[in-house]
């Protein structure tokens, strides 16, 4: 579970979002919405320890994670975060097993997630090769091989076709219900339609999702 204890970041004179409080807990998805400036990736940014808050906390099962070091933040990111960005973030020179290695070497597991992406069997293909969609597909299966505890996904779905887009939507849900903490900043209705609670990062305001 991650909670943010209001929270708020500014730039200068410039306030984003002030005194955010939100809760996501294991096995739910929550979407951060709102439009084009308005701080979604910042947001996402700092629960992930990429960016500092101008204030407030963020906690991750009780521990504060505003107060760790260069270090500590390091090691939060190693053991419990997973990242999904629009930019796949893989290494393009690299085969795909090579890219599935970083999060972890298990061999059974990185099969069984190749295998739930629709890509078993190709562990030697290059990834420079591979259209947007074959890599976002990838970028999925090392988030499988990693098993994170918190998935922050910055607009997964941005780049891609329907068919892939549906298929990286159902995979986020299913890692939430096999107990993930997920957080999805979009602009996708189907992504925000798929998660259980939507933030309007804007208006600043939650809603429960059906």
């Amino acid at each position: 579970m991650i909670r943010t204890v209001q929270l708020t970041k500014s730039f200068g004179e410039r306030t984003l979002w002030r005194d955010v409080d939100l809760e996501v807990s294991t096995g739910k998805m929550l979407a951060l919405v709102g439009p084009s400036g308005s701080g979604k990736t910042t947001l996402l940014n700092c629960l992930g320890l990429l960016e500092q808050p101008s204030g407030g906390d963020i906690l991750h099962d009780g521990k504060r994670l505003t107060r760790l070091g260069a270090g500590g933040r390091r090691r939060f990111r190693r053991a419990h975060l997973g990242y999904l960005f629009q930019n796949y973030a893989l290494m393009e020179n690299a085969t795909i097993k090579q890219n599935l290695d970083v999060a972890g070497r298990d061999q059974q597991l990185q099969s069984r997630a190749l295998e739930r992406v629709g890509l078993a069997g190709r562990e030697r293909e290059k990834v420079h090769r591979m259209s947007g969609g074959e890599q976002q597909r990838i970028a999925l299966a090392r988030l499988m091989v990693k098993k994170p505890s918190l998935v922050l996904a910055d607009e997964p779905t941005g780049a891609l076709d329907e068919d892939n887009g549906r298929m990286v939507i159902d995979t986020l849900r299913q890692m939430a219900d096999e107990g993930c903490a997920v957080v999805v900043a979009t602009h996708n209705d189907d992504v925000r339609d798929a998660c259980d609670e939507v933030f309007d990062v804007h208006t600043q305001r939650l809603a429960v999702v059906g």
